[in-house]
């Protein structure tokens, strides 16, 4: 009896180490779709997701051209290979982020101009539609540990064993739910912040 017991153990350790790899996921995603969504200053992160046409195929923008950002207010873009820079530029217009690059042959300058109180607030609108999306996976990583701890308990994991990890995958639920209102309260203030 013991060994069975020692066993289910590790499934139920299996099953919280499950749901916690989940929920990292949902932060991590969350963290990208914070970092396409622009507050008032440049960074080089506003253009993630822009893929280039690049000799036939598809690459992502990172992958054709140095970016900077020198100041608040101006993203650089310089390719690696100088004859890439119109599909570059066009691949920024097509990506529908507002933008209109300024090609000099060499870069391309782009003007990041600043938000108007209605832009903040549907940035702040978009924020909330994400970090509601985290948390809805969040949820979702716990109801699926859930049911894998009442099929563990049908399989032999003693009653208390069973709160026990019922208990704890709530706990993880409940940080990490704190952790996207923790990460959304930050995006928020950034894009508020003029």
């Amino acid at each position: 009896m013991h060994e069975i017991f020692t066993a289910m153990t590790e499934d139920a350790q299996f099953v919280l180490d499950a749901i916690q790899e989940n929920m990292d996921h949902a932060i991590a995603h969350l963290d990208r779709e914070f970092q396409k969504i622009r507050a008032g200053k440049a960074n080089p992160g506003m253009l993630n997701g822009v893929i280039v046409e690049y000799y036939g195929t598809h690459v992502p923008i990172e992958q054709t051209a140095n970016i900077n950002t020198p100041d608040a207010r101006q993203i650089i873009v310089q390719p690696y290979d100088k004859s890439s820079i119109q599909a570059i530029d066009k691949a920024i217009r097509t990506a529908n982020l507002g933008f209109n690059p300024q090609n000099d042959g060499e870069i391309l300058r782009i003007a990041v101009p600043p938000l108007t109180e209605e832009r903040r607030k549907d940035l702040v609108k978009r924020a909330k539609v994400e970090a509601e999306d985290a948390k809805v996976s969040i949820r979702n990583a716990r109801r699926h540990g859930n049911e894998d701890a009442k099929k563990l308990e049908k399989e032999g994991l003693p009653e208390d064993e069973a709160k026990k990890l019922v208990e704890k995958i709530q706990e993880l639920t409940d940080k990490y739910i704190q952790k996207v209102d923790k990460l959304f309260e930050m995006k928020e203030k950034d894009i508020l912040t003029v």
